[in-house]
């Protein structure tokens, strides 16, 4: 090698150690790198996921699709779905679901197909858009899937909802802001110590369906480095605090420390090889304590498949047929689907 060609290659191979360096000391400085990262393949798996419940969408069903819920904001929007063919005034109970992405990714739009699939079933369903972190941080999608309640409840009878039967849904990061909104909602010191008062009154919510959540943030520590890295790149932005633990305020989000004996009826499942299966244990156990009406679906550290993050929304699979079974009879049990008017 010529000495020119060796002073190109040396200097070829510090400019890679610099931006290495560089990528490195972003990494510890700001939590956007790896928010993006781990953004840029949470979505394309969504859309594969959507596209595959495609197949599985009822035809006939009434829509309202990308509706504001706070004229003030712009990221605060949702859709409406219900059995098609309903009289003016007809109510159906009502699934409000959250979508999830680690608060660093995900949309309403992720999960319409879904929402579909559950309308096809005799109920109105809704899902709520938020602000996603790094670009917003705690509490403000709390807050914003609280007023989508509210802008739920007053337009009840326009969007055939039933406000005096309400469940709240969600996965994985959407999950812990549906039980988050169901402990405020039902617990009124729990509203008080976070700041938030409830759009529901506690006789409105009539339970949860939780998939895949985290619960409790102490759970990050001694994960896995993989899975250390994720957790603290997600708490990081949505905390907005890379020590988020040392933060009391950001704690209180931590839901699974927060429960009351009031906590609203609650089905709980997550898949065998879920990372955050842990969150979803503990919290059954901790219902258990409290005496919470909950039933859980949970499977065997054997079973084949094995379950990913996630499960539920594969309706090819039998897993995911089962959960989604296992959830209508839950909401059956709670609602009894039967339509009403609503006054």
């Amino acid at each position: 090698m010529t000495t020119g060609a060796s002073r190109r290659v040396g200097t070829t191979l510090l400019g890679v150690v610099g931006l290495v360096g560089a990528a490195a000391v972003a990494v510890r400085l700001s939590p956007w790198p790896s928010a993006l990262l781990i953004r840029a393949v949470f979505d394309r798996g969504a859309a594969r996921t959507s596209a595959a419940l495609e197949a599985h969408v009822p035809r006939s069903l009434s829509e309202v699709i990308d509706e504001s819920y706070a004229a003030d904001d712009p990221d605060a929007r949702l859709d409406v779905f219900a059995p098609g063919g309903l009289q003016d005034g007809e109510a159906r109970p009502t699934i409000v679901w959250i979508h999830g992405g680690a608060f660093i990714s995900g949309a309403k739009g992720d999960i319409a197909n879904y929402l579909r699939v559950l309308a096809g079933h005799g109920y109105t369903t809704v899902g709520v858009d938020y602000s996603i972190s790094p670009e917003a941080r705690y509490p403000r999608a709390l807050e914003q899937v609280n007023r989508a309640l509210g802008h739920v409840t007053r337009n009840a009878t326009r969007l055939h909802v039933d406000p005096s039967r309400i469940v709240l849904a969600g996965d994985s990061a959407g999950s812990h802001l549906a039980a988050q909104v169901a402990a405020l909602t039902t617990d009124p010191s729990y509203a008080r110590l976070v700041g938030i008062p409830p759009s529901l009154a506690p006789e409105q919510l009539a339970g949860n369906l939780l998939f895949c959540g985290p619960y409790d943030f102490d759970l990050a520590k001694g994960s896995s480095r993989l899975g250390g890295w994720f957790l603290d790149t997600a708490l990081w932005s949505y905390s907005g605090i890379k020590d988020h633990a040392s933060d009391d305020r950001f704690q209180r989000a931590s839901i699974a420390h927060h429960l009351s004996p009031d906590f609203p009826p609650t089905f709980l499942s997550a898949g065998n090889a879920d990372p955050l299966l842990q969150h979803s244990l503990e919290l059954a156990d901790r219902l258990a304590e409290l005496g919470v009406d909950h039933e859980t679906l949970f499977f065997p550290a054997e079973h084949e498949p094995r379950l990913p993050h996630e499960y539920q929304f594969d309706l090819d699979s039998d897993a995911g047929r089962l959960a989604l079974d296992r959830a209508l009879a839950f909401l059956e049990r709670l609602t009894a689907t039967r339509a009403r008017v609503v006054p």
